[in-house]
């Protein structure tokens, strides 16, 4: 099983990538609140398309709330992976070949210190780019590595 936890998504139309995105691989989809958006908002709506009936996802009111999800579905601290650019990690040097769920910050301002620090810095991930740049897309990103985690488990259906 993979597990896309997003904490505190800001952007609608990334949501709702991510939602396509979870439908169209099997992963459960994880919305930390505060959410910067509505769940009826349009934007949301249109870029989800009518993948939503399809998609697992689940809403917490906080992050402790999620955490205590994962962990009676026996995914661990040692289990979830943040995306961040203070990694040294990237997905392909990581071991996805497991039960795992990818961390996903908020667009603007990435996952705050004190919820990276509760995870193995060795399982901190960042994707490569250009010198100089400053980031990824959110749902480009969460499809590289939920893409290369499911390469990983041999394309083994998540549902």
């Amino acid at each position: 099983m993979i597990h896309v936890v997003l904490y505190e998504p800001e952007i609608p139309s990334n949501t709702g990538n991510i939602i396509r995105l979870c439908a169209n691989t099997g992963a459960q989809l994880h919305l930390v609140k505060p959410l910067g958006f509505e769940l009826d908002d349009k934007k949301l709506k249109r870029a989800g398309l009518d993948y939503h009936e399809y998609a697992r996802m689940q809403i917490w009111e906080n992050f402790d709330e999620c955490l205590a999800n994962l962990k009676s579905q026996g995914i661990e601290l040692d289990a979830i992976y943040p995306l961040t650019t203070k990694g040294s990690e990237t997905p392909h040097t990581s071991n996805l070949n497991r039960p795992v769920a990818l961390l996903m910050g908020p667009e603007t301002r990435g996952l705050p210190e004190n919820i990276r620090m509760m995870f193995p810095q060795n399982h901190w991930i960042c994707l490569p780019m250009a010198a100089n740049s400053r980031s990824l897309n959110l749902s480009n990103a969460t499809a590289v590595i939920l893409y290369e985690a499911w390469r990983q488990q041999d394309f083994k259906a998540l549902i």
